[in-house]
């Protein structure tokens, strides 16, 4: 599935591109005035293949949950149980993603890739896309093992166990399109999944796990010290080469990093939009992009994160973001946010009249 998912991600459009170049040029309004806007309109388009691309909707945030070993190294003051409690709160409609989808009219699946205590309900074994109603959250039950391995000891997953978790994205992503979606939402959930984020992106962008490593649920300093050192030291020891996002992954990752990965690259095969949430998203959009360059042209960055690592995953990829806001939450929460942002660039495409078809003058 993986192999067959990569070689269906192709280049932009640039026929469709142009198009959508040449058409904001004629809209009424100052050529360039939407900014930002008018870039990600035609970016869209070249990835729809057609101009004006379809309107984003509607939207399917997919939160991945996941525990990891290297919680035992006091990389985090919260406790492990929070992950398959929070998965609680999303599926009884109580967290912050639940009130920005409910927002944005937006649907919530959570996916359990590798929460290592019992969930606080039980999972029904579903697909993403047989939900019965679109303000209900959706469990499925994917787990591929009950946590990572410590990656300060040793590798977080096997290259199997890495693989199965890309695998289960992709599916996700196929599924939530087939059933209606028009974009896709990256959402995590996992207590301690800043620290196999901050060495994904400082394996991937070949730089040093001080300018990666934040502060993530808001550490103290000797509880960040020793997480920089933590993640410095679980790459000296596992020498993950960026060429290989497989083994990246399996080396330092996190089963929902790797399960976001195969979201994206489930969502470019099929030429949708991602909307990156944070710093665990951007970190698995490297990892995508590693698998399939031309997977970045369906990505869409929500927001800028408060981890540092996130910017420097942004710059990596070449994505500026949407909003900036000091967020920091993860969830899904900051690319709901972002959503109508997205929606509002297709839309001038479809709705804002030609200088010719308005009777309006131009300079």
């Amino acid at each position: 599935m993986l192999e067959t998912t990569i070689a269906a991600i192709r280049p932009p459009d640039e026929p469709a591109m142009a198009a959508a170049r040449e058409l904001q040029g004629r809209l009424t309004k100052p050529a360039g005035s939407l900014g930002a806007l008018e870039d990600l309109s035609v970016r869209l388009a070249g990835l729809a293949g057609h101009c004006p691309p379809p309107l984003p909707e509607p939207a399917a945030v997919a939160i991945f949950a996941g525990d990891h070993g290297v919680h035992a190294q006091g990389v985090t003051p919260w406790p492990q149980e929070v992950t398959a409690q929070m998965i609680g709160n999303f599926l009884a409609g109580g967290a912050v993603v639940n009130a920005f989808a409910r927002q944005a009219g937006a649907s919530v699946t959570v996916v359990d890739v590798g929460v290592a205590t019992a969930l606080p309900v039980a999972a029904p074994g579903g697909h993403a896309g047989d939900r019965p109603a679109r303000d209900e959250p959706r469990l499925v039950a994917a787990n591929v093992r009950a946590g990572t391995r410590d990656l300060a000891v040793t590798a977080a997953l096997t290259r199997d166990e890495a693989r199965a978790a890309v695998e289960t994205g992709i599916r996700v992503a196929g599924e939530l399109i087939d059933a209606g979606a028009g974009i896709l939402l990256t959402g995590d959930m996992g207590i301690g999944n800043t620290t196999p984020a901050a060495a994904l992106i400082a394996a991937f962008a070949g730089i040093d796990p001080a300018e990666t490593t934040g502060r993530g649920t808001g550490v103290d300093d000797p509880t960040y010290a020793r997480k920089v050192a933590v993640v410095r030291a679980a790459l000296r020891r596992h020498a993950p080469d960026p060429a290989d996002p497989l083994g990246v992954l399996a080396a330092v990752g996190g089963l929902e990093h790797a399960a976001l990965a195969g979201l994206i690259l489930g969502a470019a095969a099929r030429r949708t939009p991602v909307l990156l949430d944070g710093v665990i998203a951007v970190s698995a959009a490297l990892a995508a992009a590693a698998f399939a360059p031309h997977a970045v042209a369906a990505m869409v960055a929500g927001h800028r994160s408060a981890e540092p690592g996130a910017t420097v995953a942004l710059r990596r990829l070449g994505l500026e973001p949407l909003i900036d806001l000091g967020l920091r939450l993860g969830e899904g929460t900051g690319a709901l946010l972002a959503l109508p942002v997205v929606t509002g660039a297709v839309r001038v495409l479809h709705e804002v009249a030609t200088f010719d078809s308005a009777g309006v003058a131009e300079k």
